[in-house]
């Protein structure tokens, strides 16, 4: 295939041809790796998902399947899920009457091995070599301890990650199928919203192509054409679902954290640019600056598109949702792009430096034990990171769902502001103070006063929260439970609290 073939900067060192049967490689790590996260978890407190956000999806996807409508609570239709794309993959479990764990990693396990056989085509595509018979930068992602988080975490993370990536593969081609093109950057809306920045990248490797303004209308007619065949439907689908083009959650997650912006700009930069290099992704920094190099010097649009779209990437949430909590969760699906940016670079240095000088070639050593030696020590402590995650998850959200489901009333109304496990667990009408399933809560989602008043107004009977979350609202409520749990305190939270509210 012509993406592997040998030649330019590294065809004087010819390597046998990369064989087929080292993608079993990549395969068999990510499935060791993503167990060791999941066997951490175990041995911590239990199998679980480290986000309450999870049990979202799995709620949607069982009532989907169980009384065929897009809704949260039975009976209200409502646009909660981020991500309905991995709603309905998450459906096929519940037809399967499966555990909501087992399908789940499966998909992420899947997704994880995805993210790695893109980046290692894109890092031979780009640096034209076998790299031996090891597929390195594939083994780099599978086992870069983010994405493996990612893979086991119930959410869509790395498939919106599979979506990013491969609308850079096909931008990084000769010949570009713009229809195509724009069909995926469609399809990776309804995985994530922010699929639409892919639109940046894709116009911009368009119009830097050198084609003749007739050639240039021609095939952005044909890109344009393709987004909107699949991205009309995600405008209709929301419309139809919440009266609003765009889901719930875009709005409600900007208003809770808009206090965040109140940092300054550079700070918010900074917090959100290092996230990726927490682990071994620090080692190709360097990489990563020599491919920004290639790019001005070759003039490599495509590869510029994919540093410009990440920065960008980046730029937007510093902008607008700058939170770092749970490892960078939000910007985790745009680190491969950083990694392979970074690979590419390290194995072009390999070649313009490294090989060329004796301290070229004791960096390169360096980099070769140090690299594997971090990314070790890291799936190591990523998958303690996890294992703690789950646990505080599974000892105050889910051990305070199953409580409200065994000691309330079946008709009480219950407000939260973490509502993932309670819909999936506990089995009552919630108010959502987050507003992912009450939208009009968002307008004044941090004001205890008018939260107040709304709860009242809607006869509220309990209120689920960490008192530390509603410090005012929370005196209007007396505390009739609190899970005792041990990992939330470890690691400087408090306990879950439930409120009768009065």
């Amino acid at each position: 295939m012509r993406l592997y073939r040998l030649q330019g900067d590294c065809a004087a060192d010819k390597k046998p041809a990369f064989s087929r049967f080292a993608w079993g490689w990549i395969f068999l790590c990510a499935l060791v790796v993503c167990a060791v996260f999941l066997l951490a978890s175990h041995l911590t407190y239990r199998i679980g998902f480290p986000l309450d956000d999870a049990w979202i999806h799995q709620t949607f996807a069982r009532n989907l399947v169980r009384y065929g409508e897009w809704s949260y609570i039975p009976g209200q239709v409502t646009s909660g899920s981020t991500s309905p794309l991995w709603t309905v993959l998450l459906c096929v479990g519940h037809v399967l009457h499966l555990s909501p764990f087992v399908w789940a990693f499966l998909l992420g396990a899947g997704c994880l091995c995805g993210v790695a056989f893109l980046g290692e085509a894109i890092v031979r595509s780009q640096t034209q070599t076998s790299w031996g018979r090891l597929p390195v930068m594939g083994l780099f992602l599978a086992g870069e301890w983010h994405l493996i988080w990612g893979a086991v975490s119930g959410m869509e993370t790395l498939l919106f990650a599979i979506c990013i990536l491969i609308v850079f593969y096909l931008l990084f081609l000769e010949s570009i199928n713009w229809l195509m093109v724009g069909l995926l950057i469609g399809v990776s809306v309804w995985v994530r919203p922010d699929g639409l920045t892919l639109l940046g990248p894709a116009l911009f490797v368009l119009f830097f192509s050198g084609r003749n303004f007739k050639d240039l209308a021609q095939q952005l007619a044909i890109f344009l054409l393709g987004f909107c065949i699949v991205f009309a439907p995600y405008l209709v689908f929301n419309r139809l679902i919440s009266g609003n083009w765009m889901p719930n959650t875009y709005y409600a997650k900007q208003a809770e954290y808009a206090v965040l912006i109140q940092k300054p700009l550079l700070a918010r930069i900074g917090q959100l640019i290092s996230l990726p290099m927490i682990g071994s992704g620090v080692l190709l920094l360097p990489g990563a600056f020599f491919a920004l190099y290639l790019v001005c010097r070759e003039k490599r649009w495509a590869l510029a598109s994919a540093a410009v779209w990440w920065l960008g990437y980046t730029f937007i949430y510093a902008l607008r949702l700058p939170v770092v909590y749970q490892h960078g969760r939000y910007l985790i699906p745009a680190m491969p792009v950083y990694f392979i940016l970074g690979g590419i670079g390290t194995v072009r240095l390999k070649y313009a430096f490294m090989a060329s000088s004796f301290l070229g070639r004791v960096i390169k050593q360096v980099l070769q034990l140090s690299i594997p030696a971090v990314w070790l020590a890291f799936v190591v402590m990523g998958a303690r990171a996890y294992a703690q995650d789950v646990a505080i998850i599974e000892s105050e959200m889910v051990d305070v769902s199953r409580w409200i489901a065994e000691h309330t009333e079946a008709d009480a109304v219950v407000a939260a502001h973490d509502i993932g496990a309670l819909g999936y667990f506990g089995g009552r009408k919630i108010i959502d103070l987050a507003g992912l399933i009450s939208p009009e809560v968002i307008p004044f989602v941090r004001d205890e006063v008018k939260l107040k008043e709304y709860l009242d107004a809607s006869h509220a009977d309990y209120l689920v929260t960490f008192p530390g979350w509603y410090p005012t609202l929370i005196k209007s409520g007396e505390a009739i439970y609190t899970t005792g749990g041990k990992y939330s305190i470890r690691q400087g939270g408090e306990n879950m609290y439930v409120y009768r509210w009065e």
